[in-house]
């Protein structure tokens, strides 16, 4: 069923979230396809990462978060902060421009430390929250 209150809350928190991954490579500089484009697209989804850890292990604790809450953190605004397509755009124009260890380690970075700042956002929410 569809809820116009949760297109809504997905919606206001996507557009926070955007505003902000463009900030962020404003901030970074160098042009869209520059080295910056790499390094802004890995720090919004390293912070995206650890977020959801945290809201995930919040929630796995105990918190009660509103589902029009988690619509427009999770959903919203974590989700266009964090992009998989920027992501592969960068990984293809390092393989392109740089070679494959340039790209190979771009890769294996932002994976290995994605799932690693997710994982520690859930344990310390999980395990220091103030919701316990």
């Amino acid at each position: 069923m569809i809820n116009g209150a949760m297109i809504l809350a997905v919606a206001c928190g996507g557009a926070l979230g955007a505003v902000l991954r463009y900030l962020v490579s404003l901030a970074v500089g160098g042009g869209i396809f520059g080295i910056s484009g790499p390094l802004s697209t890995l720090l919004v989804n390293l912070v995206g990462c650890g977020s959801m850890g945290v809201l995930a292990g919040a929630v796995a604790a105990g918190l009660v978060v509103p589902e029009l809450t988690r619509g427009l953190l999770a959903v919203g605004f974590l989700g266009a902060l964090t992009t998989f397509s920027s992501f592969a755009i960068d990984a293809g124009n390092l393989l392109h421009k740089h070679g494959l260890f340039l790209a190979a380690g771009y890769v294996g970075l932002s994976v290995g430390l994605s799932l690693t700042v997710f994982a520690c956002g859930f344990w310390l929410a999980n395990r220091f929250g103030v919701w316990h």
